[in-house]
């Protein structure tokens, strides 16, 4: 096997399934993550469908994941009085099975610690490739040279920044910001079976609140022009929520006032990655949202998990060789990304005008919002998923 040292960047979900796939092959694997240690909770994730389950299957971790399994949650949208407008069901947004992302990189995680080297509380400052690697200096940690880089590392990825230019060139913002706040009420210390519950949303223009449920206690979602702010700054973040939403009623002044009691807490942008070009260049690839992420659009976790997957496999398949795998992921999974089109949750989920929030209830409804989750299901298979060989090196193994 020839181009045996990787690394990984990023250890949410993309980083820790490709390291599974990348040792199992024969790769030696070190993943450096800027966290001071797995991330607990966060919002809830989804799989939808035979691919995405075929690829947990072969991980050995789809039961692990059923086992952690969130609840069903359906949304009701109401008005300002409370009153029933329209309900967003769960199985439409929660996929077949549905986890917190903090638990399901957990999982991964015990799946590749005993055989992959972790860095945490460390992410890369350079990168630099010469003609036989990449030499990758650390913020904290020695420099050190692999064979092959991977930027598993989210919708602001240092690797894309660093490897292929600066975000602007990549990231489009969608034109709203989203925030998740409070614990979900199925963390991994929750006990009792995992029941279909209730969470109720409000809406007035531009803007959503929405109150349980399994994304978090709170979730916001809101129309704004960029902001600047500092994403290590929550305190900021939390002004910037409550002065948004300083005008709305409903329920929403009870959850401003419990807002600063959370200690989970995340603000972040609605944003697409377009890269035009590949996925790769040189020794260095993208997988997950880093490639081709698109914020709550409904199908980025499944996404990096078959990322992750045929990029390991044909690596394996190619002996190491980069520039034949590279070739081939890049070719699957610029076809399979376009699942994604150009899909904005803020745009239907936080419509700009009163009209549009009505056409939204509306669409609920109807036959029309069926037959769009019939397509999410058949999108979400389309894609001729290679068996790759179970291998070590070059050698097939039972």
């Amino acid at each position: 096997m020839r181009n045996k040292s990787v690394l990984v960047s990023g250890a949410s979900i993309a980083g820790p399934a490709l390291a599974y796939w990348l040792h199992r092959y024969g790769f030696d694997v070190t993943v450096v993550e800027r966290a001071p240690g797995l991330r607990p909770g966060g919002q809830a994730i989804d799989f939808k469908g035979q691919t995405h389950f075929t690829v947990l299957a072969r991980m050995g971790i789809l039961d692990d994941i059923k086992e952690r399994r969130t609840g069903t949650t359906d949304t009701v949208f109401v008005d300002e009085t409370g009153k029933r407008l329209a309900t967003m069901s769960g199985d439409f947004t929660g996929g077949d099975v549905e986890i917190l992302r903090g638990d399901l990189a957990e999982i991964m995680y015990k799946r590749t610690a005993e055989h992959c080297e972790y860095l945490f509380g460390d992410s890369i400052s350079a990168l630099t490739e010469l003609a036989d690697g990449v030499h990758v200096e650390f913020e904290h940690g020695p420099a050190r040279t692999f064979d092959l880089v991977f930027g598993a590392d989210g919708i602001h990825s240092r690797v894309r920044k660093l490897a292929f230019g600066p975000e602007k060139d990549f990231v489009k913002y969608l034109g709203h910001y989203y925030c998740v706040a409070g614990a979900s009420p199925w963390s991994k210390d929750a006990t009792g079976p995992r029941e279909r519950v209730t969470a109720y949303g409000h809406n007035s223009p531009g803007k959503l609140a929405i109150s349980g449920g399994s994304k978090a206690q709170q979730l916001y979602m809101f129309m704004s022009p960029e902001l600047d702010y500092s994403r290590d700054d929550t305190a900021a973040q939390r002004r910037i929520v409550e002065q948004v939403y300083a005008d709305v009623n409903w329920d929403v002044p009870r959850m401003l006032s419990e807002m600063a009691d959370f200690s989970d807490f995340y603000l972040d942008s609605l944003s697409q990655v377009r890269m035009k070009g590949a996925y790769t260049k040189g020794r260095v690839a993208l997988v997950g949202d880093s490639a081709y992420g698109n914020t709550l659009a409904g199908f980025g976790t499944g996404l990096a998990v078959v990322g992750a997957y045929v990029i390991a496999g044909e690596l394996a398949v190619a002996n190491g060789d980069y520039t034949v795998a590279f070739a081939r992921y890049n070719e699957i999974m610029k076809g399979y990304a376009k699942i994604m089109g150009n899909s904005n949750a803020g745009r239907f989920l936080a419509p700009k005008t009163a009209h549009g929030i009505k056409l939204r209830n509306w669409f609920f409804g109807s036959r029309m919002f069926t037959m769009m989750a019939k397509y999410a299901d058949k999108a979400a298979n389309d894609i001729d998923l290679r068996d790759y060989p179970t291998m070590v090196g070059a050698t097939e193994i039972n």
